[in-house]
This record gives structure tokens, sequence and C-alpha cells, in this order.
């Protein structure tokens, strides 16, 4: 299947132009034109190699929102015509146990990635920086017509990320939770943490981002550099969701944990986290990570999402935008989350 995006060709050259072959249809297979394709900040750090080991040349994406085009002969759920998207996961073992509990990104064989990743079958995956993408039906999911779709897209990954360690750690009513970072993870957390009843706190750097949290529902905002404003909360906090992906003190975060309180990391920063054994020992804390949620759970926050009328706050860009996109990201200005327009490759390929 032919194919038209954007790529790399190495960790420092530009994103540019770039055609290439998808595998033909299988009968399980779901091929999708994509209209909408945000961009992570996990996109820059595998374009840029600054997590090791990627491979070129490399299309990014994987929170990717479109249109079936064609199902293969055993598709169930698809036809099309259909609203779809595609997310961080597009291949796992299925039998390990992991797969079985519905938690295919743990599979103990390997999940394979959107892009950037092999399949088992050797196949090298290219992202959704692009026109169209074939995945497995069991990879695809429904999207509701009744929501924005290109406000969706980031859902696949920025949404899912917030909203399984949300749930995993039971945040609703009658629990106080902190959102560290209000970049395109912590609106979403934010927006997940108020809708599901729970007492939310803001954490930010940034002043000019108070009115902007009060207004995504935070019944609190802390200006994270203020030593007396953080101290007000020492101790208090069932659950602080950490969504920056810059280098910063964790030990800050966890003092704030009530006793038995958890401290969940999503944003990946590119440095080790220290930690004080005694930031962690005080009040019987816990500091663990969460990935994306599995199939089952991502469809699940879709669904819920149409029910509660729950989008991404986004800037849709052209892909002529890209660069500047990147490097805005990187900064932290964006809101929330840069979404690119499918249209605008057309006419280029």
């Amino acid at each position: 299947m032919k194919s038209f995006g954007y790529a790399a060709e190495s960790k420092t050259s530009a994103l540019a132009p770039f055609h290439f072959e998808r595998r033909e249809l299988g009968p399980k297979d779901v091929a999708v034109a994509i209209d909408y394709c945000g961009i992570c900040h996990s996109d820059i750090h595998q374009v840029r190699d600054e997590w090791g080991g990627s491979v070129y040349p490399m299309v990014p994406g994987h929170e990717i929102a479109g249109r079936v085009t064609a199902v293969g002969s055993e598709v169930t759920k698809f036809k099309a015509g259909d609203l779809a998207g595609v997310g961080v996961t597009v291949e796992t073992c299925m039998v390990c146990e992991n797969c079985k509990a519905g938690a295919e990104p743990y599979c103990t064989k390997g999940m394979v990635g959107t892009y950037n990743a092999k399949s088992y079958e050797g196949e090298m995956m290219q992202g959704g920086y692009s026109d169209n993408i074939v995945a497995l039906e069991h990879y695809v999911y429904s999207i509701s017509p009744k929501l924005d779709l290109a406000a969706v897209a980031p859902l696949l990954c920025a949404g899912i990320t917030t909203y399984s360690p949300l749930r995993h750690w039971k945040v609703g009513p009658n629990k106080k939770v902190g959102v560290v970072g209000l970049g395109g993870l912590g609106h979403m957390g934010l927006k997940f943490a108020h809708s599901f009843g729970a007492h939310v706190v803001q954490f930010t750097t940034s002043e000019s981002k108070i009115a902007d949290a009060k207004k995504l529902g935070a019944d609190e905002v802390v200006i994270s550099k203020d030593a007396d404003a953080m101290a007000k909360h020492k101790g208090s906090f069932d659950f602080i969701l950490d969504c920056v992906s810059a280098p910063h003190d964790i030990n800050a975060y966890l003092n704030l944990l009530r006793l038995d309180g958890a401290i969940c990391l999503v944003g990946l920063p590119d440095q080790p986290v220290a930690t004080s054994p005694f930031a962690l020992v005080t009040n019987r804390r816990s500091l663990s990570g969460s990935m994306i949620g599995g199939m089952k759970e991502t469809q699940e926050m879709l669904d819920y999402c149409a029910e509660k009328n729950i989008v991404s706050e986004i800037e849709l860009i052209g892909y002529d935008r890209i660069a500047e996109a990147y490097e805005r990201v990187v900064k932290g200005d964006v809101k929330y989350r840069f979404v690119l327009d499918g249209k605008t490759l057309k006419g280029q390929g």
C-alpha cells in the first residue's frame, strides 16, 4: 500500500516529505485514512534519538484519528467509512498473562509500537505523520461522531496515558489528587481527575497558567516554585500524577503525600529521577510509573469521553509547521497539544 508522509532521515535532520509502502491488507487488518495526528513529546525524543536506539528513516506519530477505507475478510468491528483511531500499540503476543489480562502494553514478549519499531514478522513500522495506516483490528479503536475528530486524536496517547493510572489508583470522590505540569499530558490528567469527582490541585511553574487550570477543572492551583505554597500541602495527597517530561525534583512532590499515598510518573524526562529514601519511607509512600492502557481500557476511555464530552485542547496546524511545533513543545509553548491536519498533506505527494 503506497503511503506518503513526513520522516526524519537522521537524528539531526528536519522532518521532510517521504514516500514509503505499508503492508497489503491482511484478513485481520483495517486500513485507515488519517485525517489528524497529534504531536507527542515522545515523537520528539525518538526523532532526535534522545532515548537511544532510534531507527531511520522514521515516520513518527501515534495519536491517529481518521476513517476506515478497507477491512480484511475476517474483520468484524469495522466497515469502510467508520471513524477509527490507532494509538501507541500495534502488536503484542496476545498469549502472555499480561495480554490476557488486558494489559497489552506490558506484553512480556514486548509491545510493538506504532513507529520506530519492528513487527514480530520484521516489518518496520511507520507512524501517523502520513496519509494512511494499516493495523490489526484488535489495535484499532472506534471513535464516536459526537466528538471533534481533530481533538480526539491526542486521546490515543495523552488521554489514555493519564486516564489509565487515575483509574488504576481509583481516583474519585473524597480523594485529594495532584497533577504536576499543565501541558499535553497534564491538561488531560486534570480534566479526567476533575470528571472523576476528585479534589484536584494543579501544580505549575507558570503563573500565566493559573486561569486556564481553573477553567479546565482545578479546585486549587499551586505555583511549585513557591516553597511556602508547597509546604501548606505537606502530607495531604492521596495520589499525584506527574506529567512533566523535563528534569525536575520529584522529592518535592513525594513530601506532599499522606500515609500510603502514591505518585505516578507518566512524563518521560531524558535523565534519571533522583529520589531521597527519606521521602519514600516517610508515610510509607510509593513511587510508581504507568505507560498507556490496554486496548479494552482505551476503548472504555474513548466511550467515556463521548459520554462526558471530553477532548483535548488543541492547536491544529499544517505539516509545514512541524519544525516550529517541535520547538514550541520543547519550550512548553502550546495549549495544549499540536495536531497535524491531514488535509495539508494533499497535493504534496
